[in-house]
């Protein structure tokens, strides 16, 4: 047995953990980019601790989910001030351009010599500019990954930038940064969380450290999502929360995804949709196909099992079937409010668009089953 495991240097998790960054930025750099969302979590919090240390301070705000011209708006404000390390602090999409602005930042060319699918797909030659992570919401994990997904307007498609020397050098995991995330996005970033700790459970990359980290999450996420989302104030609800986020982003950047993300990228990029709504619509049917095939293939007898022991797990039931714990998110989801694809303007013409740059995409080569562009179809109308 051989695998890799990626993880940044330092993780710090913890409520309070926000006041780290004192102690922390000074051995990073003397300037930093503070890349940040739009203001749903103030920024002044962290400015006011970057006070003390006399740390320097550009600020670059990330609107909406990073796109080709918002990362080279960033590396360019980057250069113009001098910065020599960076802080994300938001949520995912916010941490996702931290990330690609860190990396080239050390490393020449354009964004585009470094994307999957639709660019040069170049290797990252040099690690990424010191950064610390610090997100806002429990979904992504990407405090702790070494890809950042971008959106490409030209293509429609959403891909990565992908290298272990992108990985931040410090993530700090605070749960009450979360506590006043309005419910909708509790649902949908929990939904995410939740989906990529049980795909890396099944992904045919999965290790015994891996498999450790995303049962944990499984377990945490299926007992607190809910919670955390009709109780915002709920601290157990909140850290288990984010802790399978976390736990979701250490699985991830070690074992990959499956055909869930394989499709979310695409649907993504193709519609202006939550990450995690498209993530929750698709989860149960893509659990149901895979069983199916494998099933009717007449092999991935660990795997069908492993699907049981999730379906032990969300159900807390240990002789759940796995139909029960198919039923059991498409519930979650409906408990939540999260709608089927079509409330995000998909239409079935559009089906044969999605199936063809899922299939290219890296998660859906980690499915732990091929699937072919039938099933693809029947899961993508269950899903509507």
């Amino acid at each position: 047995m051989q695998f890799d495991f990626f993880a940044p240097n330092r993780i710090v998790f913890g409520n309070g953990s926000l006041k780290k960054v004192e102690e922390i930025a000074p051995a990073l750099g003397k300037h930093a980019l503070v890349v940040c969302g739009s203001g749903s979590v103030p920024s002044f919090i962290l400015l006011q601790i970057m006070e003390a240390p006399s740390i320097d301070v550009e600020i670059f705000r990330v609107k909406k989910e990073p796109d080709v011209p918002i990362i080279r708006a960033g590396l360019a404000k980057s250069r113009a001030s001098n910065c020599d390390f960076v802080i994300g602090y938001g949520g995912g999409s916010v941490l996702d351009a931290a990330k690609a602005i860190a990396a080239l930042m050390t490393n020449s060319g354009d964004i585009f010599d470094y994307l999957e699918v639709v660019g040069k797909g170049r290797k990252i030659k040099n690690t990424a500019a010191k950064m610390i992570a610090l997100p806002t919401t429990a979904g992504t994990g990407t405090e702790v990954t070494k890809n950042a997904v971008i959106t490409s307007p030209h293509h429609h498609v959403k891909v990565s930038m992908r290298s272990p020397k992108m990985i931040p050098t410090v993530a700090i995991v605070d749960p009450e940064l979360t506590y006043t995330l309005p419910p909708s996005v509790t649902a949908t970033t929990g939904m995410d969380a939740l989906t990529q700790v049980l795909e890396a459970y099944v992904s045919i990359r999965a290790n015994p450290l891996t498999d450790i980290v995303a049962k944990e999450g499984i377990k945490r996420g299926a007992r607190s999502l809910y919670l955390a989302f009709k109780y915002g104030l709920n601290k157990e609800a909140r850290e288990d929360m984010a802790m399978t986020s976390l736990y979701g982003g250490l699985a991830l950047a070690n074992s990959g995804l499956g055909a869930v993300h394989g499709f979310a990228g695409p649907i993504g990029g193709m519609f202006n949709a939550p990450h995690g709504a498209i993530c929750a619509s698709l989860l149960p049917y893509v659990m149901k196909y895979n069983v199916r095939v494998l099933t009717q293939m007449k092999v991935g007898g660990e795997i069908r099992n492993r699907y049981q022991e999730i379906s032990s797990l969300l159900t807390g039931n240990p002789d759940a079937t796995i139909e029960e714990g198919v039923r059991w998110v498409v519930e979650l989801a409906e408990a939540l409010g999260i709608p089927g694809l079509h409330a995000i303007g998909v239409e079935k013409f559009d089906f044969d668009q999605i199936i063809a740059k899922s299939k290219v995409s890296s998660s859906m080569q980690n499915n732990p089953v091929a699937l072919d562009d039938k099933t693809l179809a029947a899961i993508l109308m269950e899903a509507f």
